[in-house]
């Protein structure tokens, strides 16, 4: 059946010598791969610019719910993020939290709120042009609550361990033994419940963010069993470092 939506890009692999295989995440059916053919060849190369991670397409496609790769009819640009593309740093956060959503998000399983937050996050990094090294954090953190398991804000100063089994801020470290420490808990307290204009005004190293990224990102993959693991996460960590 021929459908229209949009998809952002989530990452790409190569399927032969001309063609490739693109992970989206579409706003009408979840995440969806594509066999996209000739892409690799002088002809068609240039368009292969518009499948890098976080880039938005205008799709029409021939869709069919039992089929693994579903083949594209027509695309088109919706939003291409210049910045992100020319900076090496903004590259780097792309392709990472490309690599995230392709593991977290599931196939054909639309979520029309979650895909508009994605969307419009995209467009606000683009846009940012000094103050985003804790975007990541703040998109991860933001990305919880739509996966179904955003913590409790901690209403208590007290609560000073961020219990990552259950969700919630606790005086005391818990028996279960997964929580971050004091330092790490004040931050992620912060990152849910700040805004990506905020966002910039919490304070951290270049240790203390790699600190606070590994534990979110501990959070995820307890919460989700299937979380691969993710192999951009150390270059990230060294580029804001």
């Amino acid at each position: 059946m021929l459908e229209k939506t949009r998809g952002i890009i989530l990452s790409q692999i190569k399927y032969t010598d001309s063609g490739i295989v693109a992970r989206l995440y579409t706003r009408s059916f979840g995440r969806q791969s594509f066999l996209i053919r000739g892409m690799r060849n002088k002809k068609a190369g240039k368009h292969n610019i518009l499948f890098q991670p976080m880039g938005i397409l205008d799709l029409e496609m021939n869709y069919k719910a039992s089929r693994e790769m579903q083949t594209l009819k027509e695309f088109s640009v919706s939003f291409t993020p210049f910045d992100i593309y020319s900076n090496i740093k903004k590259s780097c956060v792309a392709i990472f939290l490309g690599e995230v959503l392709t593991s977290v998000l599931k196939e054909e399983s639309p979520h029309e709120e979650m895909f508009d937050y994605i969307e419009e996050s995209i467009k606000y990094f683009d846009n940012s042009a000094a103050g985003y090294a804790n975007f990541h954090i703040a998109f991860l953190a933001g990305l919880s609550s739509f996966l179904g398991f955003e913590p409790s804000p901690r209403n208590n100063a007290d609560d000073a361990f961020f219990d990552m089994t259950n969700g919630i801020f606790v005086p005391l470290p818990p028996l279960n033994g997964n929580y971050a420490n004091e330092d790490i808990s004040n931050k992620l307290a912060d990152f849910f419940v700040a805004s990506y204009d905020t966002v910039s005004n919490i304070a951290l190293t270049g240790t203390l963010r790699n600190e606070v990224l590994d534990t979110l990102v501990r959070y995820y993959a307890l919460h989700l069993p299937g979380l691969k693991n993710i192999k951009s996460l150390e270059v990230l960590k060294e580029v804001f470092s």
